[in-house]
């Protein structure tokens, strides 16, 4: 049995175990298809469709099966509600029993398109839960997108859930800031220098806080002439920067916002990971924001897939294996591609699951990683 065929049958497999609803003759077909979709991307570490297509085996021609991966990515029936969101409950849910820390960022993706994309932290790793597509090149979005995205998150979450939401200067609205207030969420976000800020009766802008070397923080009673508040600002201004950086959160201990806000840059390699480093996302060629949604779907559920193998290869003491035995310095993504092709080599069964799992000593090692 050729290696393709053995992955694409984990996947389908597993697929058809973990999701949890049950399915109508069209969506078991699609759900088929999204497995194909998964392994190819998988197998070709691409998502242009003429390359994942020819890392599928289901006896049809490769342009075959191009035109019917285009058919899924264009077809209106598919949607995230019924692809991807158990998938992305079941995650949530894994991690809940710890503060569940939530990125928000843009990146192009497609032709002439850039993806919102709200993920969350874990081991190093930003995993994705939902997003949202727009023509465009790579910049800011509106306020409104920003809600309507964490619009999209709210029924995700499980009940109870501490979340705390981290983004760039992008993220700083007071919309967004009153709507995360209310869920009873924290925040800390990153804001313009300029902004006016009441201290005490009297107004200042940030950058009048601004020290080297130190961390100048306030409760403020306004926000910006508009007078939201109370919130904390802070002038962030690290021994080793060449100038500081200004954030505004919920949180009441400037050094506790600063700590999380280290963790925002955690998004990045989500990104490198689905483009340049893993499945060339940017390259798909895709310039609907609909299609590529959908194509992400399959991209995002592949990189669960290759995460989840990652912590495997940790918990399960592969890592001396197929790495090395002093040190590990490769990233859970890189460790589960490297786990895969031992598992392909060796003829081994292929494990599948889209969320990851804690046991004893790997619940340890996150509770030292968000500490």
């Amino acid at each position: 049995m050729s290696d393709n065929l053995r992955r694409y049958r984990a996947i389908r497999e597993a697929l058809r175990q973990w999701y949890p609803r049950s399915l109508n003759g069209h969506q078991a077909r699609h759900l088929i298809t999204l497995a194909m979709l998964i392994s190819g991307i998988v197998g070709s570490q691409h998502t242009h469709l003429d390359k994942v297509a020819a890392q599928v085996p289901d006896g049809a021609k490769p342009a075959s099966r191009t035109k019917r991966f285009a058919r899924w990515v264009a077809n209106e029936t598919i949607t995230s509600s019924i692809y991807y969101v158990p998938f992305a409950e079941m995650l949530l849910a894994s991690l809940a029993h710890s503060p569940l820390v939530l990125v928000l960022d843009g990146s192009t993706v497609g032709r002439g398109c850039v993806a919102l994309m709200l993920s969350v932290l874990y081991r190093g790793r930003a995993l994705p839960v939902t997003w949202l597509v727009a023509e465009g090149r790579k910049g800011h979005f509106a306020e409104a997108v920003h809600l309507q995205l964490l619009q999209q998150l709210i029924p995700l979450l499980p009940p109870q859930a501490q979340v705390i939401l981290l983004g760039d200067g992008e993220f700083d609205g007071l919309q967004l800031q009153q709507l995360l207030a209310t869920q009873g969420w924290s925040y800390v976000c990153r804001t313009a220098s300029n902004l006016p800020v009441q201290i005490g009766g009297d107004w200042f802008v940030l950058s009048d806080l601004a020290t080297p070397g130190q961390i100048v923080s306030g409760m403020v009673d306004g926000f910006t002439h508009q007078d939201y508040g109370p919130v904390t600002v802070i002038a962030w201004w690290a021994q080793e920067a060449a100038k500081p950086i200004y954030l505004v959160s919920n949180l009441e201990l400037a050094d506790e916002a600063c700590h999380w806000y280290r963790k925002r840059f955690h998004i990045e390699t989500f990104f490198s990971d689905q483009k340049s480093r893993g499945f060339q996302i940017h390259k798909s060629h895709l310039s609907d924001p609909e299609r590529l949604i959908r194509l992400l779907m399959a991209a995002c559920l592949a990189y669960l897939w290759i995460v989840y193998l990652g912590t495997l290869a940790h918990v399960e003491g592969w890592v001396a294996i197929i790495h090395r035995t002093e040190r590990c310095d490769l990233s859970l993504f890189q460790l589960g591609l490297r786990l895969l092709e031992h598992f392909l080599n060796e003829g081994m069964p292929i494990p599948v699951a889209f969320t990851v799992f804690l046991i004893a000593d790997e619940a340890l090692a996150w509770m030292e990683w968000v500490q």
